[in-house]
């Protein structure tokens, strides 16, 4: 499994930025896929979630402005984020847990199921 994120950027708060994170082969058929974020200071935090039955699930603190989606024909998983704030920044990390089924459990699931990670990309907010 490999993932490779794109689409950070430097934007103003209130901005908007699409990240893209392309997987190798049938990853996101098989897999419950996640975007997390890690911060100068904070512990990694998972930011949303998606399985292969289209269920998705979002941390309160970007509830309402993200949103993540995948395209199976192009092998990629999206996250698009709105009225973006200071608070967001961070390195932003797409992860693929192939060995559930494709299911993803909101509650339980913790960054040490995702045994698969891009590199991640930087998105910066200034306010």
């Amino acid at each position: 499994v490999q993932l490779m994120e794109s689409g950070g950027g430097s934007v103003q708060s209130g901005g908007s930025l699409r990240l893209s994170c392309v997987a190798s082969g049938d990853t996101l058929s098989k897999s419950c896929m996640g975007w997390f974020r890690r911060s100068p200071g904070k512990e990694r935090e998972w930011v949303a979630g998606l399985s292969i039955d289209g269920k998705t699930d979002y941390a309160d603190s970007v509830r309402g402005r993200f949103t993540i989606s995948q395209d199976n024909a192009k092998n990629t998983l999206y996250l698009q984020m709105i009225s973006l704030k200071p608070d967001d920044t961070a390195r932003y990390y797409c992860a693929a847990d192939p060995y559930s089924g494709g299911m993803c459990d909101f509650v339980y699931d913790t960054a040490d199921d995702f045994g698969h990670w891009g590199q991640g990309t930087q998105v910066t907010v200034s306010s």
